[in-house]
């Protein structure tokens, strides 16, 4: 009787041990949220595709638990990047969200995430709001806030000695918003301060305009293709030999394949670049190179690192992520070998860290790509975070 009585026992014992075991197996389900269709969709599919890159390496896995990513294309329309993110919190639990491509989409994913007390990792996109009272004890930004990587622009425009700068950008939050901060940046003259509606293609009349203003330097903000028609139609206006360039958005690697030999010699900024000196870097470029057969921009190189956040965090709570407050405290300690070499979270959940100049040069197959001049701002936090309630 006894030997039976232990024997059911142990079955028992086997049998709820296989199912835990099974259960520990399910797959921790990952939420991608960014633009996948038009003009803009590169940006997204590099974010992407530097996450899956990621979890190739890892054998599929996260803190050795298996992993599922399923993706939404937010379309850069914040009502259709809602429908995503509830989609994919109340259909698929996830348990993280992440992409965020741009800021109108990011700050939508954002809310419903903080809404469902769903950790975001936004590896783009963000709004002034959310660095600040915004701040969300679920939302993780991997990327930058806007101050600093436009602010050091206007920084190195004084170094440069530049005393009148033109300004251009579409109309749009984010386009004043840029423009806004060089401005408050720069210790000289602005000289025209154009805004030009998203649509727009031909920017002959405001060349026009720039050039008879005589600038020292001339700073925009054009995203995606809005970026590459601004920048051939500048060298072909003749400005390109004649005014430095700086710029956001229109420099960033997903325009440089199209540019090449338009861009070079004009002046971008980041917080990473392709040869950012670091073993961690190199091994990420190299590897990204191989798999996808182009140079990664910045929203690749930021995905790899939420990637890496994420892998961390689950790690650190042994795969336990009912507990909230555990996850949010892996999240903060941001413990893996940031892309960046240098990078800690802030208390308002933005990155502190070094902010470069970078000149598009060629590297050693002849294509353009963004290399580092000189590194203004180290170890730089945002202004925002002052106002972020949270410790």
């Amino acid at each position: 009787m006894k030997a039976f009585s232990f024997s059911r026992v142990a079955a028992t014992l086997a049998l709820a041990s296989s199912c835990f075991a099974a259960q520990a197996q399910e797959p921790i389900k990952i939420g991608f949220v960014g633009e996948l269709s038009g003009p803009q969709a590169p940006l997204g599919q590099d974010q992407y595709d530097a996450l899956m890159l990621y979890i190739e390496q890892q054998g599929g896995k996260m803190g050795g638990v298996p992993v599922e990513v399923i993706r939404e294309d937010s379309q850069l329309k914040p009502d259709i990047a809602v429908q995503a993110a509830q989609k994919l919190i109340e259909n698929n639990k996830v348990s993280f969200l992440t992409g965020m491509t741009f800021a109108p989409t990011a700050a939508a994913v954002a809310k419903v995430a903080t809404d469902n007390k769903v950790f975001a990792i936004g590896s783009n996109g963000s709004v002034n709001d959310m660095a600040g009272k915004g701040c969300s004890p679920y939302v993780f930004i991997m990327s930058f806030q806007p101050e600093p990587v436009v602010g050091v622009l206007g920084e190195y425009a004084d170094q440069k000695g530049y005393k009148r700068v033109s300004m251009l950008g579409p109309n749009y939050v984010t386009g004043k918003n840029f423009l806004d901060i060089f401005k408050r940046n720069f210790k000289g003259t602005i000289a025209d301060e154009l805004y030009t509606p998203m649509a727009q293609q031909d920017f002959s009349a405001e060349l026009l305009q720039v050039a008879s203003s005589k600038p020292d330097a001339v700073f925009v903000f054009y995203p995606g293709g809005l970026g590459i028609n601004f920048v051939r139609q500048y060298q072909q206006s003749g400005l390109g030999k004649e005014v430095p360039l700086l710029a956001q958005g229109a420099l960033d690697g997903t325009n440089l394949p199209a540019l090449q030999d338009s861009a070079l010699g004009f002046i971008t900024a980041a917080s990473w670049a392709p040869d950012s000196d670091n073993p961690q870097n190199k091994a990420f470029v190299k590897a990204f190179e191989e798999k996808y057969g182009r140079i990664p921009t910045m929203f690749a190189a930021y995905s790899y690192d939420a990637a890496q956040l994420i892998d961390s965090a689950i790690t650190k709570v042994k795969g336990n992520l009912e507990d909230k407050d555990a996850v949010r405290a892996a999240l903060k300690a941001a413990d893996f070998p940031s892309v960046r070499g240098s990078f800690r979270f802030n208390n308002n959940h933005f990155p502190i860290q070094d902010y470069h100049i970078l000149q598009i040069a060629k590297d050693d197959k002849g294509r353009a790509y963004r290399s580092i001049l000189t590194t203004p701002f180290k170890d730089r936090e945002d202004p925002f975070a002052k106002q972020c309630p949270m410790a």
